[in-house]
């Protein structure tokens, strides 16, 4: 039994909830006398009422092949690594894991040994899930309560009214026809809520990137893990961007338009086409919020794009520490230092300022990372963090930010949110990106 380091925080009086595993036909069950593990890095807890909420809905529950479940046994209080069911005698199980609903911030990774396989697994965040008699509990926060991604809001035979809807209003525009790949293949909230009418409408530009992160979910170069899905093949016009977004605008209320999607590379690299497309919509009366998801290395771009009606933009950062966003970015043209004068550039002009900050229990919550995350809070006031959890093997994760820079104990993650509140009492929590009539609130 190949144990890994533990939590030893107070259990004492709370009710554990009870472990989850799967076989080789993929069948989840319960197992009678072990508690459900958390998981931050290379430390374990066990799992209480306390630790979880009722699994959210939208939430899917997957298992983990070739690897083994770390449980609680109850009765010997202490950790173990299961490699078969202690109850069927040569049953090999699995560990189970829960793929969290937009809105809420994973507290502790499902706990888990590597020990059969160099295989990474694919590109989803795994949080803890045990049973209670409720039914499922998750591990997690609710950072958003807006049902922007709330997928019984999203009807498929209401989604496909909105395509052929759009194929007659613009049936030669080819991002158009790329975003119904994206809502009919692919299940993309975001494309979704374009063809229904709600929210915000994505703007997939730029076929390239000048980041190779390691858990990009468009282009996986390297054959070992899957991209989840294909990157946008051809760089629209601006006539064809525009179309969209003022569509978008006329017709819903305290509408957001948003470059830098998960099917493209990152916007700064399609600029030429940006940049005009942005004056065409100010000047076909776009009265809505456009918004970038950027990785912010080109802070000359930016402002340029500011001066001709971009409102806000969302800045991917993994890690505050110049190591450890090297380690996971790893830039091609651009440093850490470009990136933090693209946000300083925002701030002092006025515009709206959101870190998406890749997050994973073990990592975010150490207290490098902590100490790290108040000073550049201090020095760059921004006005929102949206806790997006980083879709990577936590394992491998932990292993590459172990090299990068030093890893202490952790935390836990709803003691640095309440931290940062009590630091930051202004500062904006959330997981979507806001309208400009709602810059100053949060939906939390």
């Amino acid at each position: 039994m190949n144990m890994q380091k533990k939590i030893c925080r107070n259990r004492q009086n709370e009710k554990l909830i009870t472990a989850l595993v799967a076989n080789s036909k993929g069948e989840i069950f319960d197992l009678d006398g072990y508690a459900a593990v958390g998981m931050e890095g290379s430390f374990f807890q066990p799992l209480t009422i306390k630790d979880t909420v009722k699994l959210p809905y939208g939430s899917e529950l997957m298992f983990l092949p070739d690897r083994k479940p770390v449980l609680f046994n109850i009765k010997k209080g202490m950790f173990e690594t299961l490699h078969e069911n202690p109850y069927i005698p040569g049953e090999i199980i699995y560990p189970v894991a829960s793929f969290n609903s937009p809105g809420y911030m994973v507290t502790y990774n499902s706990a888990y040994q590597d020990v059969e396989t160099k295989a990474p697994l694919p590109l989803f965040s795994y949080g803890a899930v045990g049973w209670d008699n409720d039914g499922f509990r998750s591990a997690v926060l609710l950072v958003d309560k807006e049902k922007r991604q709330d997928l019984r809001l999203m009807p498929r035979e209401k989604v496909v009214s909105g395509v052929s809807r759009m194929q007659e209003k613009m049936p030669d525009n080819r991002l158009r026809s790329h975003l119904e790949n994206c809502a009919l293949v692919y299940g993309c909230p975001a494309a979704k809520n374009f063809f229904i009418g709600r929210f915000e409408a994505p703007l997939p530009t730029s076929r390239q990137c000048n980041a190779r992160c390691m858990g990009c979910i468009s282009l996986q170069k390297s054959g070992r893990i899957s991209n989840c899905q294909d990157r946008i093949s051809f760089t629209p016009t601006p006539d064809e961007i525009a179309e969209i977004a003022l569509e978008h605008m006329k017709n819903v209320k305290n509408s957001v338009v948003s470059f830098g999607q998960g099917c493209e590379g990152d916007p700064l690299m399609a600029w030429e086409v940006i940049l005009p497309a942005i004056k065409k919509i100010r000047q076909g009366n776009g009265q809505g919020t456009i918004n970038m998801n950027t990785n912010g290395s080109r802070p000359d771009i930016v402002a340029m794009l500011f001066d001709e009606g971009l409102d806000s933009i969302r800045v991917s950062i993994n890690s505050v520490r110049e190591s450890c966003y090297q380690m996971y970015f790893r830039p091609t043209g651009y440093h850490f230092s470009d990136v933090l004068k693209t946000i300083e550039m925002g701030i002092h002009r006025k515009r709206f300022v959101s870190v998406n900050y890749l997050n994973c229990p073990g990592i975010t919550d150490t207290p490098e990372e902590w100490d790290a995350l108040l000073s550049f809070l201090d020095h760059y006031p921004i006005h929102m963090i949206q806790w997006r959890n980083l879709n990577y093997d936590p394992l491998r994760y932990r292993k590459a930010m172990e090299k990068a820079d030093k890893q202490g104990v952790p935390i836990g993650m709803e003691k640095l949110v309440h931290r940062i509140k009590k630091w930051v009492p202004d500062l904006i929590h959330g997981y979507f990106n806001p309208p400009r009539e709602n810059f100053l609130t949060s939906h939390a």
